[in-house]
């Protein structure tokens, strides 16, 4: 359930994929994805540009949106030296604050770095018109 009660709205997954293929997308090595809810989106990208997939595991969130720590929290060893000299995506599915991707960039360093989100604020945004929040088609029903 949303706010207020409400329910949240579905997003399909046809509409996603073809607001996926208009995006005009940088030229890319590698495609980092923020787990848990960057992990889709960043495969999706990933098959698309014909890049390796990388994640992430930084948590912030709880499922239910809500912070659960001060400030994200690397969760299992990444290697930012396997993306050093590297055109890297960094891919979520939503930024509210920018911690998150703060958080990321600081593990990325020596690469040229773009990022891109389905809601909120980031370098690319595939839906900005997108103010409250929705149920993705990759989540499991409630």
């Amino acid at each position: 359930m949303g706010a207020a009660g409400t329910e949240k709205p579905q997003l399909e997954l046809p509409m996603l994929l073809a607001r996926l293929a208009r995006l005009e997308l940088p030229p890319t090595d590698v495609v980092v994805g923020v787990a848990t809810g960057g992990l889709v989106p960043a495969a999706l990208l990933a098959y698309r540009l014909g890049c390796p997939l990388l994640t992430l595991h930084l948590n912030f969130r709880a499922p239910d949106n809500t912070p659960q720590h001060p400030a994200p929290v690397l969760k299992a060893p990444f290697d930012g030296g396997a993306v050093a000299g590297k055109r890297v995506l960094l891919v979520d599915d939503v930024s509210v604050t920018g911690q998150t991707l703060l958080a990321a960039r600081a593990l990325l360093p020596a690469c040229e770095l773009t990022t891109l989100v389905f809601k909120g604020r980031a370098d690319l945004v595939v839906l900005p018109e997108l103010k409250g929040c929705v149920r993705w088609p990759w989540q499991a029903s409630a």
